[in-house]
């Protein structure tokens, strides 16, 4: 399924999971996802560098991309802390508290701030990515996208016509 996403929603997941990469401990246990963790020790970023990947990017560019990627994280780990802690005090709290629905209104509008700057920080981070690129990358990463939308296009029709078969077995 990662091969038919958008690269536009993978670099945007990968500066959302980056939080995850660099927040988890290194002692190879399942928080960290190391064997028997998180998907058996795959997480979640991996996908979003495939795109890239195949762009077969110089060491310079690469260095360029991971400095992209670690500024963006820093810039929104002071908000994503925030939210972290303000996620902890609500949880802590009971339906019943007094300022349970104050807690909730307050934690709505920062997970909707976070958000908000997370779909800015990724939009600039995807720009300056890009403007690393040669134009014969840029071109190559186009074509990849094409054949992302069309690969999606197919499994839609194909996952359509599954569910009509499926509806229509059951209705028998």
């Amino acid at each position: 399924m990662r091969k038919i996403l958008p690269l536009s929603f993978l670099l945007t997941a990968a500066l959302g999971c980056s939080a995850l990469v660099f927040a988890a401990p290194q002692d190879g246990g399942p928080a960290s996802g190391g064997p028997g963790g998180w998907h058996g020790g795959h997480r979640g970023h991996h996908g979003a560098f495939m795109a890239l990947k195949k762009l077969n990017l110089t060491d310079d560019q690469k260095a360029q991309v991971k400095q992209i990627f670690q500024q963006g994280f820093a810039q929104l780990k002071p908000q994503m802390q925030s939210v972290r802690q303000q996620r902890a005090a609500f949880e802590a709290l009971t339906p019943d508290s007094a300022g349970y629905q104050q807690a909730a209104a307050s934690l709505a509008q920062a997970e909707a701030s976070l958000t908000q700057a997370r779909v800015t920080q990724g939009a600039t981070t995807r720009a300056q990515v890009y403007n690393i690129l040669t134009s014969a990358q840029k071109a190559q990463l186009a074509t990849q996208k094409a054949e992302r939308q069309q690969r999606m296009q197919q499994w839609k029709q194909q996952h359509a016509q599954q569910q009509a078969a499926g509806t229509t077995q059951s209705a028998q």
